[in-house]
């Protein structure tokens, strides 16, 4: 891993005069989006904007790379030009990203050889189950602090590897490289092959001990080292974006996969502080100090940022359908027309009249791992309408981020006082009042709930000298909402117990796949 380098960059005014500003790119699942930050950690200007998913198969879910750069370039340019700021005067550019997506490209055109293999992807679960049987299953956790699963980068880069048309021969001729998101796209604004050991430590190829490369990894898998990035810190210069792109180049200096990017933007710097990112999917991380940590309940170790010469590491818990699934009611079920119009119409009945869905749609995640469960909805009668099944999929977000927060305590042995909430479903307040009632704790949503892309502005920044340190940035994080818990704990426990048996009917439902 190389050194922590910092970045400079010339004011155009006395520095005493001076608001610096960051651009962040938080390149998601289903959209994209930039955000131009100052330097008092509010948004200045921002954009969004979706682009297409591919289903070529059942279980399969890839993306077009040409997509993800097109659309993350419009909305950094958009967000420069609503901001009003000249490109000149941008400190730095920060990057997170969606993680465990697999990309494949041609070293010398940046052209992909194929399309991007998502991390809601499921097809090399079949190469998981033998790698289990084989006995590999320890030996991966042990290294990587992962779970033996299709979600991680591995088993897809192999994938790959061997089906797209001569990619293996070429990848050991070194004219491949791959890479999760953040890695493409600092090779097209830059030109440089890297990531970071965030993003490295959910390829199930990296060494989260050593934080390297793990040759016996790279033997289980059959991955050639010369198609591998380089590593680099997740605060520190990487390079500069090409002028051609914004006018002006621009230093890269903070690079975290998403869900590191919201712990660190939630100010979750100490050991036991937990946030939850209810997005795609839902994502809980408890700041698990500055030694990897070991699960018993099927949680992952994985490394949460390394900063100034130090990585601090993450317990983590994944729940792979959160604000997919509303999208799911959107364009599957047509019930709702916009993602936003699910409160509406959940909050129109009292309660999920007895429904319970579970969203296996591609596999439970976390504490349950199995690629083959499949979505569910169980408990109703004719009385059943539109707006049960709409709450019971909210509902079913909050109830599978509780599961995570019991396995969560279990492991860290501590009680949790509070959860901090964000992520475009935490503007949901039925959720998080749900959320709250099914925890038995406080859900804190901040003023910022675009914690994801404020984590990258906070690692850009903190590269280039806008801030000092992580305790300098811990007074921009202010609450905008608490919800306190106001159900019964004999009603929390018969709800949690009824959520056991409906996912119980969802576990097992396919075969599995070569």
């Amino acid at each position: 891993m190389t050194r922590t380098a910092r970045c400079a960059f010339s004011p155009v005014v006395p520095e005493t005069a001076l608001t610096h500003y960051i651009l962040a790119l938080d390149q998601g699942t289903t959209s994209s989006r930039a955000i131009v930050f100052d330097d008092a950690g509010t948004a200045v200007a921002s954009c969004q904007r979706e682009f297409p998913q591919h289903f070529p198969q059942p279980g399969w879910v890839e993306h077009d790379p040409l997509d993800i750069w097109a659309s993350q370039l419009a909305c950094a340019r958009a967000a420069l030009t609503d901001s009003g700021i000249d490109p000149a005067r941008i400190a730095a550019i920060g990057i997170a990203n969606q993680r465990e997506t697999t990309l494949l490209w041609d070293r010398v055109t940046g052209e992909p050889v194929a399309n991007a293999i998502v991390w809601q992807d499921r097809r090399t679960a079949g190469a998981c189950d033998r790698l289990r049987e084989a006995g590999r299953a320890a030996m991966i956790a042990e290294l990587t602090g992962l779970e033996l699963d299709a979600y991680f980068s591995g088993t897809k880069l192999q994938w790959l590897l061997d089906h797209v048309p001569g990619a293996r021969k070429r990848a050991e001729r070194g004219e491949l490289a791959f890479g999760t998101v953040d890695s493409y796209l600092v090779y097209r604004l830059c030109g440089r092959h890297v990531t970071d050991t965030s993003n490295a430590a959910r390829t199930m190829l990296f060494n989260i001990h050593a934080l390297a490369w793990d040759d016996a990894l790279l033997a289980l898998f059959d991955i050639p080292r010369a198609v591998l990035p380089e590593i680099v810190p997740s605060s520190g210069l990487v390079g500069h974006a090409a002028a051609e792109w914004f006018g002006h180049p621009i230093p890269i200096a903070g690079i975290a996969g998403d869900q590191q990017a919201a712990t660190f933007g939630q100010a979750c710097h100490r050991k036991g502080m937990v946030k939850n990112t209810y997005g795609t999917g839902c994502f809980m991380l408890m700041h698990a100090g500055v030694t990897p940590p070991v699960s018993h309940h099927r949680l992952l170790s994985t490394v949460g940022w390394t900063l100034d010469g130090r990585s601090d590491y993450l317990l983590e818990g994944s729940v792979f359908m959160g604000g997919a699934t509303v999208q799911w009611l959107r364009d599957g079920l047509g019930i709702i027309r916009q993602s936003r119009d699910v409160e509406a119409l959940s909050t129109s009945v009292p309660d999920s009249g007895g429904v319970m869905l579970v969203p296996a749609f591609t596999g439970l995640g976390a504490p349950h791992w199995d690629p083959y469960a499949r979505a569910t909805i169980l408990g109703m009668t004719r009385g059943t309408t539109a707006a049960h099944i709409a709450r019971a999929a909210l509902e079913a977000i909050a109830y599978q981020s509780a599961e995570l927060l019991t396995a969560m305590q279990k492991d860290a042995a501590c009680a949790v006082t509070e959860l901090r909430a964000d992520g475009g479903a935490a503007r949901n307040d039925l959720l998080m009042q749900f959320q709250a009632d099914l925890l038995g704790i406080p859900v804190v949503r901040p003023r910022v709930t675009e914690t994801t892309a404020l984590g990258a502005a906070w690692l850009a920044g903190l590269a280039c000298g806008v801030w000092e340190s992580p305790a300098a940035l811990e007074h921009q994080w202010q609450v905008d909402t608490c919800f306190e818990p106001r159900m019964e704990d004999e009603r929390r426990a018969a709800l949690m117990a009824r959520w056991a048996r409906a996912v119980a009917h969802a576990r097992s439902w396919t075969e599995p796949m070569d």
